[in-house]
């Protein structure tokens, strides 16, 4: 099933990154961390989707959405399904850190065992997986370099 998605790279005052850990529902013991966000929703812009899964994931909607930095197509396995998606990252800034997971969706109930916020000298010291697969160094260039004048195409990636 091929898809669009919008995610984000949200950010709070001490420039850390809001991952969720994700793990496969059929096997508990796969899991890897990534970025909020999820599938484009008929008729909907990609920056709403980015908002709505943002709010449904962590509960935030006080959020300052900045542009898209990186764009990515990846493909992956899971639920017993093959997705083929084509995704857009907004960089976004928030002045809390609380979130809360009760919009989860059902599927996120079985496959998301938390939150957590990363430094990003923990991101690149880690030897967790994290998607996209270069996230620790796009992140020290976003931090260091500020955001893209274009989006960065980051090519395909196999999850």
């Amino acid at each position: 099933m091929r898809r669009r998605a919008a995610r984000v790279v949200l950010l709070d005052p001490a420039d850390r990154i809001l991952l969720l850990h994700g793990f496969e529902p059929a096997d508990p013991s796969t899991t890897w961390w990534f970025t909020p966000g999820g599938g484009v929703e008929e008729g909907e812009s990609l920056d709403a989707a980015a908002r709505r899964e943002l709010a449904e994931e962590t509960g935030m909607t006080s959020v300052e959405l900045g542009p898209v930095l990186w764009e990515r197509t990846c493909s992956f396995a899971f639920d017993g399904r093959e997705w083929e998606q084509d995704e857009w990252y907004y960089l976004a800034r928030t002045r809390t850190t609380d979130f809360d997971t009760g919009g989860h969706t059902e599927l996120e109930r079985r496959s998301v065992a938390g939150l957590r916020w990363w430094t990003c000298e923990e991101l690149l010291s880690s030897r967790e997986t994290v998607y996209p697969i270069r996230l620790a160094g796009l992140l020290r260039t976003l931090l260091d370099e500020g955001p893209p004048q274009f989006p960065i195409p980051l090519g395909t990636e196999r999850d």
